[in-house]
């Protein structure tokens, strides 16, 4: 459970390399390895099974987690059932109502992929702090750009009040990125065709586009496809339309989940290129 008072404390460079590199080891394999890396900074590893698909994922989550000493830094599931080749992330679950609906039921959706859950409301923090959509000095960052290190694209979900985009259902942008245009093309097409009413950001002014989101930056820098996707509160209140917008973003992540992308090959280590564009930023 995520709230207000939930506390949040910011991490090391140290700490957040230690989950970071955690995860990056658990991609290539090597669990016990993961572990013990993870365990450096209290974090667990564990699998779950899903009872809705019957496909094994591996939790990776805060030991603190709901105790008294609640650092807030979140949680990641890796989709054990197939070769991991993208992502999804929740920046602001319980702030964005319900966003973390619309996260949960992507990762369903398309097999291969990596969930990033922050772990804290973004005003938990001093200032901006826990606000991990704009901030890379995060666990949460941390892990996405070890995810971009290995090209794996993402799709972000935030929530934004009807009143700040009227007449809008979601808003589809790139973000800061320019390589994910046909992707966002496909995504804003399969909105409309469940009914919802898109503001597509690269053809109209939409109130919140990301352009100032960090992992959009870090996606950028290693030409990486990001997808910054807003919906509305009527979209996330209703579950229906949760799972009509979900089935809209799986065109997308199936895409990405094809051997065809990657030429038969799965991304695990990070390519060189992409390994010195996160480093640069």
């Amino acid at each position: 459970m995520i709230d207000r008072a939930g506390g949040y404390r910011p991490p090391t460079e140290a700490e957040r390399a230690s989950v970071a590199g955690g995860v990056g080891l658990l991609l290539d394999h090597r669990e016990q390895p993961a572990r013990d890396r993870l365990a450096e900074v209290g974090f667990d590893l564990r699998t779950l099974t899903d009872t809705r698909t019957g496909r094994r994922f591996a939790e990776i989550a805060d030991s603190h987690e709901g105790g008294t000493g609640n650092r807030g830094w979140g949680r990641v599931y890796v989709d054990l059932s197939a070769p991991v080749r993208w992502s999804v992330q929740v920046p602001h679950p319980v702030a964005d109502e319900d966003s973390e609906k619309l996260g949960v039921g992507v990762l369903r959706g398309t097999s291969g992929g990596v969930m990033v859950l922050a772990g804290a409301h973004r005003r938990s923090g001093e200032g901006n702090s826990a606000d991990v959509a704009h901030r890379q000095d995060t666990v949460f960052d941390a892990v996405c750009a070890e995810l971009v290190r290995r090209q794996l694209p993402g799709i972000q979900v935030h929530g934004f009040a009807d009143s700040s985009q009227p007449g809008s259902d979601v808003i589809v942008s790139t973000g800061k990125a320019d390589d994910a245009h046909a992707e966002a093309r496909t995504l804003a097409r399969a909105l409309s065709g469940k009914g919802f009413e898109v503001c597509r950001a690269w053809a109209h002014d939409c109130s919140l586009e990301g352009r100032t989101n960090a992992q959009s930056a870090v996606a950028a820098a290693a030409h990486v496809p990001f997808l910054h996707v807003e919906f509305s509160r009527t979209v996330r209140s209703s579950e229906r339309r949760i799972a009509r917008a979900v089935a809209a973003m799986d065109t997308v992540t199936a895409g990405w989940n094809s051997p065809d992308r990657h030429g038969g090959s799965t991304p695990s280590a990070a390519s060189p290129s992409a390994a010195a564009a996160v480093a640069r930023g």
